[in-house]
């Protein structure tokens, strides 16, 4: 690979109609056989549009209004697991501890207030942060 240029212009074309098609960067690096920072890198120096990051979820551009048959207003019990988990709200300022089996549609977080400086209400604190005195002696 070191004697062939990576970014040919038949392969900038490719990695354009990839993104154009929506693919996510490790995916187009995946199709290009080059690193996803690569991939990032070239995107940028390209400046092709930008797109709503998969981890934020925020947008800076207006929301539409919900449809009335989005996921959101489905009864999660009855989507697939893969669709029931987007309908799961959490907060940093909810409690995180995790509630049922993660691979059930029932899996919830606890949501109550967290004490300041955890991720967990007083109760689950209680449970999380345990110290060796309680663990026994030996």
């Amino acid at each position: 690979m070191a004697d062939i240029p990576v970014w040919t212009d038949e392969r900038l074309n490719k990695l354009k109609k990839l993104w154009e098609q929506g693919l996510s960067i490790s995916q187009i690096g995946e199709e290009l056989d080059v690193s996803r920072n690569a991939i990032a890198g070239k995107v940028y120096r390209l400046g092709l549009p930008k797109r709503q990051s998969p981890i934020s979820g925020a947008s800076s551009g207006p929301k539409a209004a919900p449809k009335s048959d989005s996921i959101a207003d489905m009864d999660a019990s009855t989507l697939p697991l893969k669709l029931a988990l987007r309908t799961i709200n959490w907060s940093r300022s909810q409690c995180s501890w995790p509630i049922g089996d993660p691979k059930s549609t029932a899996f919830r977080f606890c949501g109550e207030n967290v004490v300041q400086g955890k991720p967990y209400c007083n109760e689950h604190c209680f449970d999380a942060y345990t110290t060796s005195r309680e663990s026994g002696s030996n």
